[in-house]
């Protein structure tokens, strides 16, 4: 990928105008399968004639005017590597009603009449005030905490479930060696699917989230202990981000069990890695879709996956949506974990 920089067009348009320029950005938190889903922004504009500009780091690139054209050949090569190679960043100016206006401005000055923003509903929020502005903005869902409501699926999840799955089986194999209590602790913010997916995968005992933090510790203690008579080689605890205090909890738990009790907080590992199969072809498609609405003359929307469909969502309506954990399994972990 080039790094060098483009010099400004002087243009001007309405947003009725036909879409020439794309811009791809890549904002908030990075997320496995960004990489993919730029790609497919890129090759799926330049095949539909139109121009491709990248801005890095984010909406904070994008007010330093750090844009660069890109090619096919500059996105060669990058579906496979995890994060994202325009780079992200956040952007507490971009917050501000000047960044905004700055931002739209400095769109129009480099001739982006159209733009994609990877990211989660900080991201959305940002791009829906451009959208006022007159740049229009299509959103994709880019974060590891399955937490943007109008979506059943949000690009890195699946990479991150599954790197999250395969470090907690390896702390239960030496958990099973020591007769110890594991707590890990998974990212997620303040939403607690990571935690809830691997709870189920990996066979959990217990579940914490942030949307069902009135949990018992001392019912969790007694169920320890009656594991560990009943021969139970170890007791695995699944810890949301948003719960938090895992290493005060491991200290708890054992001064009142007489248990050695463990915390690992996995952290930013789960955000890194090469892409599995699913967020790379979700995000693929995403991206591609992504062109096709701008070239549609549509803007201000965000592409979701819901009920097995790939559909746009007005901004508006995708950020007023609220999210709940799934009741159902949340209640089938804890059948499972008897």
């Amino acid at each position: 990928m080039t790094d060098k920089k483009i010099e400004p067009m002087e243009q001007s348009y309405e947003i009725e105008d036909p879409v020439r320029t794309i811009g791809i950005l890549t904002s908030g938190g990075d997320a496995p399968g960004m990489n993919a889903a730029i790609r497919a922004v890129t090759r799926t504009a330049l095949a539909k004639g139109l121009k491709v500009r990248g801005i890095r780091r984010g909406y904070h690139g994008l007010l330093k005017e750090e844009i660069i054209d890109l090619s096919a050949r500059d996105v060669s090569d990058i579906i496979q590597r995890g994060g994202t190679v325009l780079q992200t960043a956040r952007c507490k100016e971009m917050r501000t009603e000047e960044g905004q206006q700055k931002a739209a401005a400095i769109c129009k000055k480099y001739g982006i009449d159209g733009l994609v923003v990877i990211g989660g509903d900080g991201s959305f929020a940002g791009a829906q005030k451009l959208s006022h502005l007159g740049v229009r903005t299509i959103g994709l869902p880019g974060t590891i905490d399955l937490d943007i409501a109008c979506t059943d699926y949000t690009i890195g999840f699946d990479t991150a479930v599954n790197t999250a799955m395969e470090a907690i089986d390896k702390v239960r194999d030496t958990s099973t060696s020591h007769e110890r209590c594991s707590i890990i602790e998974v990212m997620g913010r303040d939403a607690g699917y990571l935690a809830l997916w691997c709870g189920i995968a990996n066979g959990a005992e217990k579940i914490l989230m942030p949307e069902n933090n009135n949990y018992d510790e001392d019912a969790m203690i007694k169920d320890i202990l009656a594991n560990k008579k009943r021969g139970k080689k170890n007791y695995i605890i699944i810890n949301a981000e948003g719960v938090g205090d895992s290493m005060n909890l491991a200290k708890r738990i054992e001064a009142a069990t007489g248990i050695e009790t463990r915390a690992t907080i996995l952290g930013h590992m789960q955000r890194g890695g090469s892409p599995t199969c699913k967020d790379r072809v979700y995000a693929s498609t995403m991206g591609a879709m992504a062109v096709e609405l701008l070239c549609q003359g549509k803007g201000n929307r965000v592409v979701g996956y819901k009920g097995g469909k790939f559909l746009d969502f007005d901004i508006e309506e995708a950020l007023s949506m609220k999210k709940q954990i799934p009741t159902h399994q949340y209640e089938i972990a804890k059948i499972l974990a008897l």
